[in-house]
């Protein structure tokens, strides 16, 4: 099978960087376009309100949008240098549903993301945005583990 339009999800972790080196791979093979997400989240039980009272809290949520758009726009040149077709976006909300979401607006027939490998209480605790994207996804998902 030969894909065309390839969605990576990006984060500020190691494996990430494993994610999109398989995925240079791949587009190189396929000549897939790609597109790199990075999601930021945003707390869902906090209102507009709590923001104008909570100045850090905004600061916080703007360094790390500010340190997505650095990190995908470093990451867009790897694909840039091999010719491949890439475009950039960042997600606000939660990590898996921001990555379905983006899946379906771009059409793509591809969704490559790292696993932590988390396991016991840190799975319970923290949740599993691989686990959850491969159970929700309708597409095909590459897991790329450290």
């Amino acid at each position: 099978m030969s894909y065309q339009n390839i969605l990576v999800a990006v984060d500020d972790s190691p494996i990430s960087y494993a994610a999109v080196e398989h995925t240079l791979s791949l587009a190189k093979l396929s000549g897939a376009k790609v597109t790199v997400l990075s999601v930021v989240a945003v707390d869902p039980f906090v209102g507009v309100d709590f923001y104008q009272v909570a100045p850090a809290i905004t600061d916080h949520f703007m360094q790390a949008e500010a340190h997505a758009k650095l990190q995908l726009q470093d990451i867009a040149q790897s694909f840039i240098r091999d010719g491949i077709e890439v475009k950039t976006k960042i997600q606000h909300g939660a990590a898996s549903e921001g990555i379905i979401f983006i899946a379906d607006e771009i059409g793509a027939d591809l969704i490559i993301m790292g696993s932590h490998g988390r396991t016991g209480v840190k799975r319970l605790l923290l949740g599993s945005v691989a686990r959850a994207v491969l159970t929700e996804s309708h597409i095909p998902v590459l897991i790329v583990k450290q």
